[in-house]
Parts: structure tokens; C-alpha cells; sequence
């Protein structure tokens, strides 16, 4: 039995696709609330492949990303209309077409639009993509003169090319204003591979400083930025993330600090008042020998792989739901794909109200409480009593 609006709509879709009048698509109203996500959205891209349509799902406290070409794309459409999304606007150059599930029916409304310049797809290695011949990427050893990512480093250049965007894309909805340089610290900037992707985004509108506690990295860092031109915008010292003092911070980064250094990253940012904290936690041993496992999942954590992996869910989940607390609207995400790296969660917080959210300190206490944590470190250092 087939459905002539749904179908009418498809055809739309499909022929948008194609012709490259595609400006955007939203999916909706979903079918199944628990699991699902809330909306997705679709826009065309161009990367290095070619031109893509990007999905991207948002869940209540994360995004999905995925990319496919028009086909592909199109049976993605296809398959979710009345069986995961209830509701489809489509935006072309010419026209906007809205597919809704009514009384078990589809019903189709398409207008017409005033003519306009066509958008043209985001340039990702343009805007918030990296240029792989930039000369810092190839005095750090992440690519050769030609733009080639060297031997091994293959990886490490998605990994900086998918940060960057999502620092962009984070950035973009903070609304900071051009009027103020900003100040933005790097907490454990390591070799200083993501310190410089922010430094290169952000340009002569920020001030990036990069935290390390080893002085030979810290010194290869500074080395670098002098000898490629970042100037005073861009700086490394030598020091911990716990000693190091931050008086006014706009941003806030710390990405794969080891066990507590992210509590303590986390920490050094809501005290300097930072619009926007960024952290991808690793290595998080703290609570695994403090859980009391409930009664029903006793049996499960006596196995270690899963203690371990239940101790880094219950660090992450109280750490987002601190920074709720502390007044951050708090997203968690795939920082990039596990094919490439295992340390691949990214807690990205925007602030958007003051300390102390009842609500998120009731499900704090509530997730502590059914594992029998009594003490963390971020609830420390803000002094949130578990």
C-alpha cells in the first residue's frame, strides 16, 4: 500500500539532492521518545570526498554526526518517514515542502519561495576544517609539504580536523561578540596539536595560552609558535593544571587529562567564569574502587571490564551533571570515531544560568547515592556535597 503524499515528498527530496538546490531538511516529531533522537537535521557539506549530506541526530545531551552521498542519503529519508519521524520540512532554492503524519495519513504542503542566491554547501577544509598544508601541522609532524598526513599520523589529523569543527560549531553558540579578545586556555596541551587548531581558528580574536606540565613540550610548543608566526596570541607554560592559577578565562579546554586533572580542568573553568567548557576525560580510575554496586548489577561489576566501564559512565554522567548544576547547558558527544581513538567522549559545556540548578542537583545526589559515592573530585573542589 503506498502513500502518494510520502511518495510526492520523496521525489522532492531525491530531485533536491541531485540538482544541487538542496539548502536543508529537518526530521521531527519522533515516533519512539525513549532512545531516539529528537530531531535530525540534514545540510549539504563538501569534504575532501566530495559533497555529502550531513545528518545530524541530537539526542537531549548529545550530537551524532554521520555523512553520506545523495543516494544513500535519500534511502536514510526514505526509511524514517512515519516510522521514526512523524514530520518533514524540506527547504530547497525554489521551495519548502512540509510531509506530516496526521490520523494515520501523510499530508503535504508545498510553497513556494522568493528567489534568493542558492546557498553554497559549507566548505569544511575552509571554515572550520583545517588546511592540511598549513605549516604548523607539518613543523608538529602531522603532515608532509604536499598536505599528506606522514606515516601514523593519519588518525591524529581527523582527530584535529573533528575538533576543530566542533570547537567552531560550540563557539558559534556562545554569541561572544568581535568587540573583546578572548582568553582561552588549553589545560594539558601535550605536543600541542589542539592547541594550535584553536589558536589557528580563533586567529588574532583570542589569546590561546597551552598549559603542560612537561618543560620540553612546553619549550618545543613555544619554539614552534614563534617560528610560525602566531605571535603574541599564542603562548605555552610550563605547570600542572591543579597549580596553574586562571583568573579570567572565556574558554576552557582540557582534552584527554588524565583521571582527576579533568575534575580539575573542569574546576579552574567554572571559577574564571568560562562561557564555554570543553573537556575529553581519560583514564578515569577514581571512582572505581569507591562504587557500592546496587543489588541488581552486583553481579554484572564483579566482572572487571564492566566495573571499568561503569566507573567511567558514572565519572562522565556526574561531571556533566555538575556542570548543569554550576549553570552549563552540557552536551556529551562522540569526539571522533573509535576506529581512531578509544578516548573518543567530549563534555562540552555552554553557560547559560547561575550556580546552583535544584533539579541537576537532585539527580547528582541521586546517581551518587545508588553507587555509594560519597566524595568525587569536581563535587570537591565546587564543594557540592554528595
Amino acid at each position: 500500500m503506498t502513500a502518494p503524499n510520502r511518495d510526492r515528498f520523496m521525489v522532492l527530496v531525491k530531485d533536491a539532492f541531485d540538482s544541487g538546490e538542496f539548502e536543508k531538511l529537518t526530521l521531527g516529531k519522533p515516533a519512539h521518545k525513549e532512545g531516539s533522537p529528537v530531531n535530525i537535521y540534514i545540510r549539504p557539506v563538501v569534504l575532501s570526498a566530495g559533497r555529502r549530506l550531513q545528518f545530524v541526530s541530537r539526542f537531549p545531551t548529545r550530537d551524532l554526526t554521520k555523512n553520506y552521498a545523495a543516494p544513500e542519503a535519500a534511502r536514510e529519508v526514505e526509511k524514517s518517514l512515519g516510522t521514526e519521524f512523524m514530520d518533514a520540512h524540506l527547504h530547497t532554492h525554489d521551495h519548502a515542502a512540509q510531509l506530516e503524519m496526521k490520523g494515520g495519513e501523510f499530508s503535504l504542503r508545498i510553497k513556494k519561495r522568493a528567489k534568493h542566491p542558492a546557498p553554497q554547501p559549507r566548505q569544511t577544509n575552509a571554515v572550520n576544517h583545517i588546511d592540511p598544508k598549513s605549516g604548523w601541522l607539518r613543523a608538529l609532524g602531522v603532515t608532509g609539504h604536499n598536505g599528506v598526513p606522514l606515516a601514523g599520523m593519519a588518525d591524529k589529523f581527523r582527530q584535529i580536523s573533528k575538533y576543530r569543527e566542533l570547537l567552531a560549531h560550540r563557539i558559534g553558540e556562545c554569541h561572544f561578540g568581535d568587540d573583546r579578545r578572548l582568553h582561552v586556555y588549553d589545560m594539558g596541551s601535550g605536543k600541542g596539536y589542539l592547541t594550535f587548531a584553536a589558536s589557528a581558528l580563533l586567529g588574532d580574536r583570542a589569546e590561546v595560552v597551552g598549559v603542560e606540565a612537561r618543560p620540553e613540550l612546553a619549550a618545543a610548543c613555544t619554539q614552534i609558535a614563534d617560528a610560525e608566526g602566531f605571535g603574541g596570541r599564542l603562548s605555552f607554560r610550563c605547570g600542572t593544571i591543579a597549580d596553574t592559577a586562571v583568573a579570567e578565562a572565556d574558554i576552557l579546554i582540557a582534552l584527554h587529562a588524565c583521571d582527576t586533572a579533568t575534575d580539575d580542568a573542569i574546576a579552574k573553568g567554572i571559577e574564571a567564569g568560562a562561557k564555554l567548557v570543553i573537556v575529553s576525560p581519560c583514564c578515569q580510575k577514581e571512582l572505581r574502587p569507591r562504587i557500592v554496586p546496587p543489588d541488581a548489577l552486583a553481579p554484572a561489576l564483579r566482572h572487571g571490564i564492566f566495573l571499568e566501564r561503569q566507573a567511567e559512565f558514572l565519572t562522565d554522567s556526574l561531571r556533566a551533571g555538575l556542570l548543569e548544576w554550576a549553570g552549563y547547558s552540557t552536551r556529551v558527544m562522540e569526539f571522533i570515531s573509535t576506529e581512531h581513538t578509544a578516548r573518543n567522549i567530549m563534555i562540552s559545556a555552554v553557560k547559560t544560568g547561575p550556580r546552583g540548578n535544584e533539579q541537576a542537583s537532585g539527580r547528582v545526589r541521586s546517581l551518587a547515592s545508588l553507587f555509594g559515592i560519597k566524595h568525587q573530585s569536581l563535587a570537591d573542589h565546587l564543594g557540592f556535597i554528595l
